[in-house]
């Protein structure tokens, strides 16, 4: 159980996560939705009016639900996410003069953030198929 000094720490978090997910949506360079679910889980952990502040967001809470709920990323996520990464890593690793192994360091993080992504389901596995109580005789 978390308190006190841990449950604001854990808030300050969550902010820093949010703020820096927000900046993402403008900046090609930050993603979105990763800060987005990491402030979930902060303040899900440091405060249960935050968390269900951030769920209940227009925009930001069916991702985080998803992800809550089903361990989903929408392909519509997934698409930006790659763009983003695609164009922001080619860039740096064509016109950017650095070493060549920060090069491949670069390019194995592209890699391994695209294959965590697409390894993500895009849609909710085991949905219950909605069952209708019998005719009463």
């Amino acid at each position: 159980m978390i308190h006190g000094t841990g449950k604001t720490i854990l808030v300050i978090a969550g902010w820093i996560a949010l703020i820096l997910g927000i900046i993402g949506a403008f900046l090609p360079i930050l993603p979105t939705t990763p800060f987005v679910i990491l402030a979930a889980f902060f303040f899900s952990k440091g405060s249960t009016r935050l968390h269900r502040w951030l769920v209940s967001a227009r925009y930001l809470g069916p991702m985080i639900v998803d992800w809550e709920a089903h361990g989903v990323i929408r392909l519509r996520a997934k698409l930006w996410a790659t763009a983003a990464i695609v164009a922001l890593f080619s860039y740096t690793l064509i016109f950017v003069p650095v070493a060549l192994w920060i090069k491949g360091i670069v390019a194995a993080i592209g890699v391994s953030v695209l294959l965590f992504i697409w390894s993500r389901s895009s849609a909710p596995r085991n949905r219950q198929p909605t069952v209708e109580p019998p005719d009463a005789v």
